[in-house]
């Protein structure tokens, strides 16, 4: 509910504060922001039940007598209204939160200012204000910062400010003081004036009071601008999330890492050797024949999300899908010392995925789905290419050899191919737990679709 009413009435100009008003770009950033403060909100209140809880305890500590219990209910009633904040607030959007905060700042100022009821004590009144007591409402100005609502603080320093005036004033006009007390500390004490001003029981120490509200509003106010600054970096904070979850909707976690830290795009165009994966469906084709389209669709649908995650896992990149099968590169968009490697563990992650799934195809009475997948390490030129709308591509003889290995698999009946180059590689590379080599069988000296020499390759 926005308080767009609140100018309409002389209560909602004094008592109300309008929402924090905030340029919300889409409701990804509104509802991270929502949450933030609904958290912030919870924490809240229950920070100030265990500070009641302990200010109980305190209390016993300071008056250990059955008149405590009148304070122990004023606790009780702020506690409780706790909860109903934790119910009705929407952190700065709700005139019923709002309100019940005024009234937790009334329960606390009455609660301090009125005698116990309780005690048969006979202390002047203003001996109430010799005892502190202004310093509990730093508990309440504490626990609303923990809403991240900068006009909820200084509306708890404004308000307290002025219930806490108003209630001493009051005080002292109705206040009946000792009869002849004052007189005498101040015979007592001829020539220290302040002393006697100090002691003197009728004092309600006029400066102090003053003092207090004072530094109470400065101390609002810092928590107020400080709150307003924390409210703007949680709106950057979820746009930044919202950016990267829209990044990662078409770009592999490591590219989305190098675009959210540099403030150029994926630096300038250079040749790097990196390791290239082709993966298709053998004979999808064949397969999509006389099928239901939707079937089809879902069918890629899990073939796409197997895959990619196995790249993804191997710290790949996924560089574009391709119909029935995807390309996917490693060290891209920067190299590492387990490119080949990565490569090669994606390549055998990807043939026992299938095998799952083929297992649960089966179990199914679905047909099984073949694959086929060709690996190759070599040079490629990386960089942005287009003018406004960026893409990153890689291109070079190393994405050729890979593509051409991936159909070469159909004339070896083989799942994967892999070159001889990406072997050496990954052999060169710092050893891991697992011979990604081992089960590759040579097959020397094949000629390969585009490639003018013959080349050595391995089958698996």
């Amino acid at each position: 509910m926005t308080d767009s009413t609140a100018s309409q009435s002389r209560f909602g100009r004094f008592f109300l504060t309008p929402p924090d008003s905030v340029e919300l770009d889409n409701k990804y950033t509104e509802a991270a922001l929502a949450r933030h403060k609904h958290e912030g909100l919870e924490l809240a209140v229950r920070a100030r039940w265990i500070a009641m809880a302990l200010t109980g305890m305190l209390l016993i500590f300071l008056n250990p007598h059955w008149d405590v219990m009148w304070y122990h209910f004023i606790l009780l009633l702020i506690c409780a209204n706790g909860w109903l904040i934790r119910r009705a607030g929407r952190v700065g959007q709700s005139r019923t939160e709002l309100l019940l905060i005024f009234l937790d700042l009334l329960i606390m100022t009455l609660g301090m200012i009125v005698p116990n009821p309780f005690s048969d004590d006979l202390r002047p009144l203003a001996m109430q204000y010799r005892f502190d007591n202004f310093q509990y409402f730093f508990i309440i100005l504490a626990a609303g910062t923990l809403a991240y609502s900068w006009r909820t603080v200084v509306a708890i320093g404004t308000w307290t400010a002025m219930m806490w005036t108003a209630g001493w004033i009051i005080a002292w006009w109705l206040a009946t003081p000792i009869p002849g007390i004052s007189e005498r500390v101040a015979d007592a004490l001829q020539g220290y004036p302040d002393v006697a001003e100090l002691l003197d029981p009728n004092s309600f120490m006029v400066p102090q009071r003053v003092q207090q509200v004072i530094v109470f509003v400065m101390v609002a106010v810092t928590l107020g601008v400080s709150m307003r600054r924390l409210n703007q970096l949680l709106m950057t904070n979820a746009g930044l999330e919202r950016e990267r979850a829209n990044l990662s909707r078409y770009f592999s976690p490591n590219v989305v890492e190098e675009l959210s830290q540099n403030d150029e795009p994926l630096k300038q165009v250079r040749k790097e050797n990196i390791a290239v994966l082709f993966i298709d469906i053998v004979g999808f084709t064949k397969f999509a024949a006389g099928r239901d389209p939707y079937d089809v669709i879902e069918v890629l649908r899990g073939f796409h999300a197997r895959m990619e995650t196995e790249v993804f896992r191997h710290h790949g990149t996924l560089d574009k899908y391709l119909g029935d099968g995807l390309m996917a590169t490693f060290g891209t968009p920067v190299p590492t010392l387990f490119d080949a490697t990565n490569a090669l563990a994606c390549a055998r992650s990807m043939v026992d995925v299938m095998e799952r799934w083929n297992l649960e195809r089966r179990r199914a009475g679905e047909p099984e789905i073949q694959v086929g997948i060709g690996v190759h390490f070599g040079s490629v030129v990386l960089g942005d290419i287009g003018a406004n709308r960026l893409e990153f591509a890689v291109i070079g003889d190393a994405v050729n050899v890979a593509a051409k290995l991936e159909a070469k698999t159909r004339d070896l009946e083989a799942r994967v191919v892999i070159s001889e180059a990406v072997r050496e590689q990954a052999l060169k590379e710092p050893p891991t737990s697992q011979n990604l080599t081992e089960g590759f069988v040579l097959r020397p000296n094949q000629t390969v679709r585009g490639v003018e020499a013959a080349m050595n390759i391995w089958m698996m």
